[in-house]
């Protein structure tokens, strides 16, 4: 019979053989609204190997695609560059289904491996022999998890980068030259304000040391969305960029609200912002989400977050990005808290010593009205939006 799943040859001895996902919208609290792809790669040379695997429930649909170039009981070694799910979810039934000779991971992933399928792995060296050609393994511990490791398959120049490189985006198109660039480039930033940013030193350390490394690269081949064969140096420098987080002369003003208090804050200052010449965005807790926010984040220069007091708190759904927001370790931004209250106040107290905590610059005083904001209370909204976009131009000259 036929197969409807069809490999696709990258290069002249490696095939992808991966699965798009166009339904996922909830990758683990990041909102994948263009879906993901899970990619993994078939190496046809005298050991025929597999990069990676997909998450459980593709499998079969992977085999398929395996089958079309050669039976899948055909291959002798696995390698998993990452133990997360996503990758490794559909490893146990592959491994049954094939009865490979080896599979390999990192020495942390092959503990990871272990922990969660009960999997035995060998612990990959410097380098592995495939035939005529070789894999060396690179190094890529907490890039993003410490189990992480790229793969770089000398005879035809592929690096499989597993997730760094990588975004969300489910589409028909293999290459990332036949996608829209401005997509790709959202999608990009997205992905690595939400997975890679907190490790930013390391991509920075990582691509320092990538020329010493004399890969003579001609595919980079990410576990997620699409993939590159021209353009690395636009690529590099992309994450480069993403990785020094220099501000940006935006801004983005995040708020929660019950009875539109805080709204009429975020509304004044964003004004204001607006008057000093500045960009700004308004996100709307109701209606958007914490990758949304992360995002945004990662794009401005200048971030207000404000939310009223509930119960002697923070409005839980601004609790919930500050925490989502705080692991992922934004730098060099500029900062305001607001909000509104009743009787307790708790709310921009919180933002406060949430954004302090995160190493905001807070030059402006925390902002909290009672009840319904004044007029005066609007006005001061409207100054510190003014004073910190006029700060920011500065900053970012």
């Amino acid at each position: 019979m036929k197969s409807f799943y069809n490999a696709e040859q990258i290069s002249p001895n490696v095939w992808w053989v991966g699965v798009v996902d166009w339904s996922v919208r909830n990758f683990h609290g990041y909102l994948t609204n263009r879906g993901t792809t899970y990619n993994a790669f078939l190496i046809i040379d005298e050991k025929i190997t597999l990069i990676d695997t997909v998450k459980s429930g593709f499998e079969a649909e992977m085999l398929e695609r395996i089958a079309t170039v050669i039976p899948p009981e055909k291959i002798d070694y696995i390698v998993s560059n990452h133990a997360e799910p996503d990758h490794s979810g559909a490893l146990a039934n592959v491994i049954a289904a094939v009865k490979p000779e080896k599979v390999f991971a990192s020495a942390v992933g092959a503990k990871t491996l272990q922990a969660y399928y009960g999997i035995e792995t060998e612990v990959v060296g410097s380098s592995l022999s495939l035939g005529a050609g070789s894999l060396a393994f690179v190094d890529t511990k907490m890039l993003h998890w410490p189990d992480s490791m790229m793969s770089f398959y000398d005879r035809d120049g592929v690096l499989f980068s597993q997730d760094a490189f990588g975004m969300h985006l489910a589409h028909s198109k293999l290459w990332a030259d036949e996608i829209d660039e401005n997509i790709r480039d959202y999608e990009m930033t997205k992905y690595y304000a939400n997975i890679i940013n907190n490790y930013s030193m390391k991509v920075t350390a990582l691509l320092d040391a990538f020329p010493g490394l004399n890969l003579d690269v001609k595919i980079i081949a990410p576990d997620h969305g699409p993939l590159y064969r021209k353009d690395f140096g636009r690529v590099f420098e992309m994450y480069r960029n993403l990785a020094a987080q220099k501000p940006a002369c935006r801004a983005t003003v995040v708020f929660a609200t019950m009875w539109h208090s805080t709204e009429k804050l975020a509304r004044a200052f964003a004004d204001g912002v607006r008057a000093a010449g500045v960009e700004v965005n308004i996100i709307d807790l109701a209606v958007s989400e914490r990758s949304e926010v992360m995002t945004a984040v990662a794009q401005s220069g200048l971030i207000a977050f404000g939310a009223p007091t509930m119960n002697n708190q923070v409005f839980p759904a601004m609790a919930d990005v500050l925490t989502y927001v705080k692991g992922l370790k934004p730098q060099h931004k500029l900062g305001f808290a607001f909000g509104s209250c009743g009787w307790s106040g708790e709310g921009a107290k919180f933002i406060a010593a949430e954004l302090e905590a995160m190493k905001f610059e807070l030059p402006c005083p925390m902002l909290q009205a009672r009840y319904m904001p004044t007029e005066a209370e609007l006005k001061t909204a409207f100054e510190s939006g003014n004073t910190l976009a006029a700060m920011l131009k500065e900053k970012t000259k």
